[in-house]
């Protein structure tokens, strides 16, 4: 089974009912079941692109702005979320990117050019694999992180249009 970057958007009200749900659980249990349109499984792609930028000596408010999308801000108390039945616990429990952050996210990724982030991404199928940490990884990876990174830029786009928070975990 191999760990993969999940982002689910939903409303502050959403958060709401599972803490009061794992509140009222004798176990804990949040009854998370966010909507299958607002779930994203980003597989591994960022991570690669994330270690790839800090290779390559990208710049570092990239690397943080990725870093954010994917890992949460820190201090938002989304504690009740840390249950078997939302994520396995090979990780940090999930993290919460609450609705006015979501749109600095949201505008930060908008702003960021992929092309430019992948101008030194080796030609070679596997230096460019070595170079995002992707040992084995079958092909050239650019256009796996090209589509994994627009579907991470409209999720937030999305997230930000509607208001919603952004719940990140790796499952």
């Amino acid at each position: 089974m191999a760990l993969t970057q999940q982002l689910a958007r939903v409303t502050p009200q959403y958060l709401t009912q599972c803490r009061a749900a794992a509140a009222m659980s004798s176990d804990g249990n949040p009854d998370w079941d966010p909507p299958e349109e607002d779930a994203v499984d980003l597989d591994w792609a960022i991570w690669g692109l994330i270690w790839f930028c800090q290779r390559m000596q990208i710049e570092e408010q990239c690397i943080q702005n990725l870093q954010r999308s994917i890992s949460g801000d820190s201090g938002d108390d989304v504690e009740f979320l840390d249950h078997p039945e939302v994520y396995d616990g090979f990780d940090a429990p999930p993290a919460l990117i609450a609705p006015a952050a979501v749109a600095e996210v949201a505008r930060d990724l908008a702003a960021m050019d992929i092309d430019d982030m992948l101008s030194h991404l080796p030609a070679d199928s596997f230096a460019a694999a070595e170079a995002c940490g992707f040992r084995g990884f079958n092909g050239h990876p650019r256009t796996y992180l090209v589509e994994h990174f627009a579907l991470l830029q409209s999720f937030y786009r999305v997230a930000s249009q509607r208001g919603l928070a952004v719940v990140a975990w790796i499952d």
